[in-house]
């Protein structure tokens, strides 16, 4: 691989990881709301002009109430955003983060399709998770594919 190519992939699993790390730590920085509260959040937006926020509103809250969802996503954030950091565990990060960003961007696709800036960034983080695990396709190409004879 050339030099500018592993300069280009440090970039990315730099950049990637330190989002993940940060959307990791961010998931342990507020406390979980009480189910009254939610509850009183989601009954301000109960109107037909406001389902798109009363959806989000739901989704998250209801991630957060399952007292572990939230945490082992945030968790795993972090943990394979710091995978990502190191380089000789990059691949295994790159790979891990994969179904992760992928929702990431899915709940933004469906969720919030009217806020172009987080679509576009969430694609952006995707598209770079996609493009680590293509440049180490050497390391799991032979899981694909084998030769029947």
């Amino acid at each position: 691989m050339s030099k500018t190519k592993k300069i280009v992939r440090l970039i990315l699993q730099t950049y990637l990881g330190i989002i993940m790390v940060s959307g990791g730590v961010d998931k342990f920085a507020k406390p979980m709301p009480e189910p009254h509260d939610v509850v009183a959040k989601a009954t301000k937006f109960n109107f037909p002009e406001k389902k798109a926020t009363l959806q989000k509103i739901l989704y998250i809250s209801g991630a957060k109430q399952t007292g572990y969802f939230w945490e082992v996503l945030g968790f795993c954030e972090l943990l394979f955003g710091l995978l990502l950091l190191l380089q000789g565990t990059a691949f295994v990060g790159a790979l891990f983060l994969l179904p992760i960003s992928l929702h990431i961007f899915l709940f933004h696709l469906f969720l919030e399709p009217e806020e172009y800036t987080e679509l576009f960034h969430t694609a952006l983080l995707l598209s770079v998770n996609i493009a680590l695990v293509l440049s180490h396709r050497e390391r799991w190409k032979h899981l694909l594919w084998q030769a029947p004879w």
